[in-house]
């Protein structure tokens, strides 16, 4: 930790040597060095650190000296919200309030299991940290992958059958998945979470922060996008959240993949067409990568509608 820094302060307790940041201070990342800083810390105990922020993994480049204390960004599976604990529900988009804090959860042990594959879908739904690392974010029950103990949610998919996918998108770590054949076995190699403090109840939130005053409906959140520096933005509207999460659904059952952020940007491409035939040669046009088939982008043009019906 960086010593005779009057933006860092010890914890006191079993987190001796984490270093708090508190919004507006500390570390900022390369890419918006105009953007405040938000909170973040390790979720893994001692001999990690907060991590500065603000910015999900892929837009991370540290401008500050190197500090052996914090984790880099390469040991990083993915971070939370406000929350220390392996929490799907708590992980960190491209949205964050000014007053978050990220957790940042570390590589831990690794792990070897193998699988047979006897029905046709194996019952996980990947996601991925945007910096190479695909991990598992759901585990369906009575699934294959559920009746094995030593798979769990938060784990790291490293390689299949010797194969290293570190680096691959989630669709693409699901298709290989898929395309695995039945009664055949295979080996997933594995990386969990390094776990402690579970036992540890979180803290409470950081004191107002000096930059609260500009934000004046209480909405507003820090946006960070790939291809650009950050804002500060109103939330999305009750149509976004609503249309977002039905078009999660449908990545989830159509690809095995949850992405908020792939979701969030379909809504948006929506926006700007007037039919379905325009809004599938847009998203050609802007994720072409992910090659959507016509039904499923028919079925995103209707959940989207319903979702415009539902909001007014």
């Amino acid at each position: 930790m960086a010593k005779n820094c009057p933006s860092h302060q010890k914890l006191p307790g079993p987190s001796q040597g984490f270093c708090r940041t508190r919004v507006g201070v500390g570390w900022r990342p390369a890419q918006v060095p105009e953007d405040p800083g938000v909170p973040g810390e390790g979720a893994a105990g001692p001999g990690s650190a907060r991590t500065p922020g603000p910015a999900p993994l892929k837009l991370w480049a540290w401008a500050a000296p190197a500090d052996p204390a914090r984790p880099s960004p390469g040991q990083i599976l993915f971070c939370t919200l406000n929350s220390h604990k392996v929490d799907m529900q708590k992980l960190l988009g491209g949205q964050i309030g000014l007053e978050d804090f990220i957790f940042a959860h570390v590589r831990g042990e690794t792990k070897e299991v193998e699988v047979t594959k006897t029905e046709d879908a194996l019952g996980l739904t990947i996601t991925d940290n945007g910096a190479g690392y695909a991990f598992i974010k759901r585990i369906k029950e009575g699934s294959i992958i559920n009746r094995m103990e030593t798979v769990c949610v938060g784990d790291s998919i490293e390689a299949i059958n010797d194969h290293s996918i570190v680096g691959c998108r989630h669709y693409e770590v699901a298709k290989m998945l898929r395309e695995l054949p039945k009664a055949q076995p295979f080996t997933l190699r594995l990386v969990q979470p390094k776990r402690a403090f579970d036992m540890i109840g979180q803290r409470g939130r950081s004191s107002k922060c000096p930059l609260e005053s500009k934000v004046s409906s209480g909405r507003e959140t820090l946006r960070l996008r790939a291809g650009g520096a950050a804002t500060v933005e109103e939330a999305p509207s009750d149509f976004e959240e609503e249309a977002s999460g039905k078009v999660d659904d449908l990545l989830e059952s159509y690809m095995g993949i949850r992405d908020p952020e792939l979701a969030s940007t379909m809504v948006e491409t929506s926006k700007k067409t007037a039919s379905v035939q325009e809004f599938a040669r847009c998203l050609d046009s802007v994720l072409g990568e992910f090659a959507f088939p016509d039904e499923f982008v028919v079925e995103v043009w209707a959940a989207i509608g319903e979702a415009r019906e539902t909001c007014g």
